[in-house]
């Protein structure tokens, strides 16, 4: 197993997508496990989804640094597509770690908007692997490992599952499934050419309290308060591998500390020191029955009313462009090499959602 326990303290941190739904809950998660601490955090805020929510994430963190004198926190708003800006941030805060979360999301608004993702996950990746290629410049150490964000939308239409990291991903069903791939082979020729120990992660639908509202728990959750009606696609023969946000985050650190090791091949040139990993609760969810507990703890919350009528704001229809009928995460080699594996139930991730969406929404949070 892969030394993950080394100390993070007095590190400079490169977050991406700093205000975005897995950015703000791993810098959070940094500063509670750290005394001291560099976070450099950048994101664009852009306005994609409900930018509310962006800004409450980033108060979170602003008030827990507040009350930690040793962090030191910097918030940078921009975009990785500005190279410029990229360059100047690595110049002057010269990070150690650089965990690349930043990205168009979303596979439905990869159809209808794809400039947003050549922009954000291709050139703006770009833009972070020459930055981090550019570290090593005159013998500096550069930058020690980046991890980037991947996603189990690789996988496309596979048969065979749980999804293997072993597993062919040639033929992406998304522009935005296409984009991700491509940063994982960007990421292994930069690794190759200049040495960059670099990890992939592979997320498998990330859900919890402040999430994305384009998600499908989040969406169905202001569609029913709303009184409208819910869409379930492929007639609810859909299978998703729900992750619940903190086990993403501990995966996370527990990656960001074991970088790929560098060694030379028998031809004296590196074996390029890169990694691609999934993290999923490896225990994929039928969509009704995902819903369905939906329905119980948002009633529960207070958020709809014991006497919602559910069925009547049920419609069954088709599998939309660019979705999968299911992903399901094979875990094995994040436990071998970090002992690790997501745990958080579906029931007791979507009782945190629905208590933090009544409170958001109806407790004077927003």
């Amino acid at each position: 197993m892969k030394d993950y326990t080394k100390a993070i303290n007095n590190r400079t941190i490169l977050v991406t997508g700093a205000a975005g739904f897995i950015g703000s809950n791993l810098i959070l998660s940094l500063i509670k496990s750290s005394d001291s601490l560099n976070i450099i955090g950048l994101d664009n805020m852009n306005d994609y989804y409900d930018v509310s929510i962006k800004e409450y994430r980033l108060t979170q963190i602003e008030q827990l640094v507040s009350e930690k004198s040793q962090i030191q926190w910097t918030f940078i708003k921009g975009s990785i597509a500005d190279k410029s800006l990229v360059d100047e941030m690595f110049a002057k805060y010269k990070p150690d770690i650089v965990v690349n979360l930043a990205a168009q999301a979303g596979v439905r608004y990869s159809i209808t908007n794809p400039d947003a993702y050549i922009q954000s996950n291709m050139i703006g990746f770009f833009n972070v692997l020459e930055a981090c290629r550019h570290s090593y410049d005159g013998g500096a150490t550069g930058v020690e490992h980046l991890v980037y964000a991947s996603s189990s939308s690789v996988y496309g239409t596979n048969k065979k599952v749980p999804y293997s990291t072993d597993d062919k991903v040639d033929n992406p069903v998304s522009l935005y499934a296409a984009t991700k791939k491509s940063n994982e082979l960007m990421a292994h020729a930069y690794s190759k050419l200049y040495n960059i120990p670099s990890t992939g992660l592979r997320f498998f639908t990330v859900y919890g309290p402040a999430g994305r509202p384009d998600m499908a728990y989040f969406g169905f959750t202001n569609k029913l308060r709303n009184n409208e009606k819910i869409q379930i696609f492929n007639y609810g023969n859909c299978k998703r591998d729900f992750t619940y946000v903190d086990d993403i985050v501990e995966g996370v650190m527990r990656v960001m500390q074991g970088a790929p090791e560098k060694k030379a091949g028998e031809d004296g040139l590196p074996i390029p020191p890169y990694a691609v990993y999934n993290i999923g609760n490896s225990s994929p969810e039928n969509l009704l029955e995902f819903v369905d507990i939906l329905q119980q703890e948002l009633i529960r919350a207070g958020v709809l009313s014991e006497d919602y009528d559910f069925e009547s704001h049920k419609e069954l229809v088709a599998m939309q462009p660019g979705d999968v009928p299911v992903t399901y995460a094979d875990t094995s080699a994040l436990e071998r090499d970090f002992g690790f594996k997501p745990s958080t139930s579906l029931r007791d991730g979507l009782r945190k959602f629905a208590e933090w969406y009544k409170e958001f929404y109806e407790g004077g949070l927003l």
